[in-house]
C-alpha cells in the first residue's frame, strides 16, 4: 500500500483478527523478546524495546505478559533463542513482498513461508531484489479533526518530520526512524491522539492492482500473518478505495 490511510486500515483489519485469535499478544511478546535480548530491558536505553512496548500498549496487552517477554530476553526467564528473519518474494501482478519473522526454527519458518507464497501464484526471491524497493520510516496518522492543517504540518516539521500529507480524514507524518519518537511525542504532547503510528518498510513507488489481484494480494498478506513465526509483512501494492473496501 501508500503507507497511508488505505495501508493503516489493513493493518488495524488485521490486527483486530488477530486479537480475536488471539495472536496478537504471543507476536508482540516475540518481539519484546529479542528487542530486549539485543538492547537490555530498559526501554530508556532501548529504541527497539520501547517501539514493541507501545505495541503491547497500544493492544492493551496484560503487564505480567510484557515483564516475562522481557526477562526471557535478559535471561531472567526460560530462554527462548528467536533469530530475526526477512524474506522476500513476489505476488501476482509482480508485487513486491517482504517478510519480517522472529523465529526458533528457520526450517520450519522458510517452509511455512513458502508454501503460503508458492500456493497463492506468488514466489520466493533472492535476497536484496525486492528490498531495495523499500526503505525503513516513521509513519504517523492523526485524523483532520483533531487540529488544522497548518497547525500540525508546522508542528511536526519543526520536530523534525520529512514529509506531510493530507490524505482524506487523516494526516500523515514521515519520519526517519531516528526521528519517529521525538515526532510522537510532540504531536501527543499537544493532546492529538495518534490513530496509527509505526516505524515500518514503507515502499518507494507502488503498483496498483486490480480488484482481482488485490484479493489474491491480500489472500497471500492474511495467510502470511496468520503464521505464529511472521512478525509483519510489507508490499509495495496500491489498492483503490472501492476496490478495498470491497475486501472488508
Amino acid at each position: 500500500m501508500s503507507g497511508h490511510s488505505k495501508w493503516a486500515n489493513i493493518k488495524h483489519r488485521k490486527a483486530a483478527q488477530d486479537a480475536k485469535k488471539g495472536k496478537i499478544f504471543t507476536k508482540i511478546a516475540k518481539e519484546i523478546t529479542i528487542a530486549a535480548k539485543l538492547g537490555g530491558g530498559d526501554p530508556a536505553a532501548n529504541s527497539r524495546l520501547r517501539l514493541a512496548l507501545d505495541k503491547g500498549r497500544a493492544a492493551n496487552m496484560p503487564r505480567d505478559n510484557v515483564s516475562r517477554a522481557i526477562q526471557k530476553g535478559t535471561g531472567e526467564g526460560a530462554e527462548t533463542n528467536y533469530e530475526d528473519i526477512t524474506y522476500e518474494a513476489y505476488g501476482p501482478a509482480g508485487v513486491g513482498i517482504l517478510v519480517h519473522a522472529l523465529t526458533d526454527n528457520k526450517n520450519r519458518s522458510i517452509t511455512d513461508v513458502r508454501n503460503v507464497i508458492t500456493k497463492r501464484g506468488g514466489s520466493m526471491a533472492e535476497a536484496g531484489s525486492v528490498s531495495w524497493q523499500f526503505e525503513m520510516k516513521g509513519v504517523i496518522e492523526v485524523d483532520v479533526k483533531a487540529c488544522s492543517e497548518d497547525e500540525i504540518m508546522e508542528l511536526v516539521l519543526d520536530a523534525g518530520a520529512e514529509d506531510f500529507i493530507t490524505d482524506g480524514d487523516i494526516y500523515s507524518i514521515t519520519t526517519a526512524p531516528t526521528d519517529f519518537e521525538a515526532v510522537k511525542r510532540v504531536i501527543e504532547g499537544k493532546g492529538y491522539v495518534v490513530s496509527y503510528g509505526e516505524v515500518t518498510m514503507k515502499p518507494k513507488a507502488t503498483i496498483q492492482v486490480s480488484s482481482n489481484d488485490a484479493k489474491k494480494i491480500i489472500g497471500i498478506v492474511d495467510a502470511l500473518e496468520d503464521l505464529d513465526d511472521v512478525q509483519d509483512v510489507y508490499g509495495n501494492y496500491d489498492i483503490s478505495d472501492t476496490d478495498l473496501e470491497g475486501l472488508e
